[in-house]
């Protein structure tokens, strides 16, 4: 796909390597587009308590807002895009999006978390919404909510994976392999509502490994809790685990996760939840993965897994070939954005 020489990207998002930001980067580079990128962690403070106070005590505020709005707009100004792409919660303002539209420049947001989440949820991004000329959004489910703001263009767009972050990687050596090996391994947030279903899996004697934060917090889980992982660490852990476990986040109303395209590239046999979005990505069960409804059949899918060597294979192999066979990464989701904003 070629694009006009003078087309200019800003990116409004995190640069680490495991974040959306970083991967939007990455795939404008291999387009060869112009592209720059504002760091959304600059309408943080150094200090983690004034962002607490700010996020729990202010309605979940920045305390730097103002001043990363004023950033972008400088930017803007500087580098002079054809579009600003944000990703999530981005730090700017309604006004200054309306003065970044005002220059000619097209806007749009990928909205990675649902914003009318309680946990997400602030005035001053639900009032920056509707100055987006689009919303590339990946879940179905808070379409209703996002038209009632006063969002006038709406995308459905799923999650992705990056494949220079998101491949297969064996351990270095045995010891590192015998340290991240696991029954099953799970890669997101210790969230309460997922505490009763994984404290289940524990109970049941699987050996599980979690990755991500909030697991420390919690007595049934911090045994299990592993901190959080690189992307190095993540596809070891893929390598040497004998089933990755893929939720959602229902207060954030997904229908699929990040982890439901990045499992799949590293070669991983996954047990899923079952929503709509899963059956319409991986296919019926046991094509290329597993369901499961209830904690009772998510333990019973993972013990069969467990012993049955060959199936897991087969699994990992159909899943990979399924997702990375098709237009899947974040450089296809890039293409998708700038042919539809033109």
């Amino acid at each position: 796909m070629a694009f006009s020489a003078g087309l200019r990207l800003l990116l409004v998002g995190i640069p680490r390597e495991i974040d959306i930001g970083s991967h939007f980067l990455r795939a404008a580079k291999r387009l060869g587009i112009q592209v720059s990128l504002v760091d959304s962690n600059h309408a943080l403070s150094s200090n983690i308590w004034v962002n607490r106070y700010y996020f729990h005590l202010r309605g979940h505020a920045r305390p730097h807002l103002r001043k990363a709005s004023e950033e972008v707009l400088e930017a803007c100004r500087t580098f002079q895009p054809s579009l600003l792409l944000a990703t999530g919660l981005a730090p700017i303002t309604a006004g200054h999006l309306r003065a970044i539209r005002a220059m000619g420049i097209a806007t749009a947001n990928y909205l990675t978390d649902d914003p009318f989440n309680p946990v997400n949820r602030a005035r001053w991004f639900t009032s920056a919404l509707p100055e987006y000329g689009c919303i590339f959004n990946p879940r179905y489910a808070n379409f209703g909510d996002l038209c009632a703001v006063g969002c006038q263009d709406l995308r459905y767009l799923p999650f992705a994976y990056e494949p220079d972050i998101h491949f297969p990687e064996a351990p270095t050596d045995p010891s590192e392999a015998a340290r991240l090996a696991s029954d099953a391994f799970f890669v997101g947030g210790g969230d309460k509502e997922r505490l009763r279903i994984v404290t289940r899996l524990l109970r049941s004697g699987l050996n599980v490994a979690l990755y991500g934060g909030g697991w420390e917090r919690y007595k049934t889980t911090r045994p299990a809790a592993r901190g959080f992982a690189d992307a190095s660490t993540g596809r070891k852990a893929a390598a040497t685990s004998k089933t990755a476990i893929c939720l959602v986040r229902r207060s954030n109303r997904d229908g699929h996760s990040m982890r439901s395209f990045e499992l799949p590239a590293m070669r991983t046999c996954m047990v899923v939840e079952d929503t709509p979005e899963h059956r319409q990505i991986f296919g019926p069960d046991g094509e290329s993965v597993v369901y499961f409804v209830t904690d009772d059949q998510l333990i019973a899918r993972i013990k069969m897994l467990c012993a049955d060597e060959a199936t897991r294979v087969r699994l990992a192999n159909a899943c990979h070939d399924r997702i990375c066979g098709g237009k899947n990464t974040y450089q296809d989701r890039l293409v998708t954005i700038l042919e539809s904003i033109g």
